[in-house]
């Protein structure tokens, strides 16, 4: 299972779209409360997030699940992908940030390379970048 975390009613709608287009079991989110409000959060398989949305925000959801040990690979989705952010997400444990508007290969391709890589039981990859 698929969840996306947004708060854009069309990218949502659209990320479903194209994600279930391909053979993934999806699940829509409003928000990042809404998302931690989920009764079946064990199921999920991997995790695509925006990263700034009302409330919480997508890097303090990563934030929170990184702290509470979650094994749930994390795309995370932004329109401002600047660089600070980049490596605050990636540090938190996120294993791929796709600036908007991206490619609807790159987030299959991300998706599946997240559920393929983290197997049940395993935890998220945490990945981060050099700067040199």
């Amino acid at each position: 299972m698929v969840s996306i975390v947004d708060d854009d009613e069309s990218l949502r709608r659209s990320v479903k779209h194209l994600l279930t287009s391909v053979g993934f079991r999806v699940e829509t989110f409003d928000s990042a409360e809404a998302y931690l409000r989920s009764t079946h959060r064990e199921d999920i398989g991997c995790l695509v997030l925006d990263l700034r949305m009302p409330g919480m925000s997508g890097l303090e959801l990563l934030e929170r699940l990184d702290v509470a040990g979650s094994r749930v690979p994390v795309v995370v989705l932004t329109a401002h992908g600047d660089a600070r952010s980049r490596h605050r997400t990636l540090e938190a444990g996120a294993i791929a940030l796709l600036e908007k508007p991206f490619h609807g290969d790159t987030l299959v391709d991300a998706v599946r390379s997240a559920l393929a890589d983290a197997g049940p039981g395993e935890r998220r990859v945490r990945r981060t970048e050099e700067t040199q």
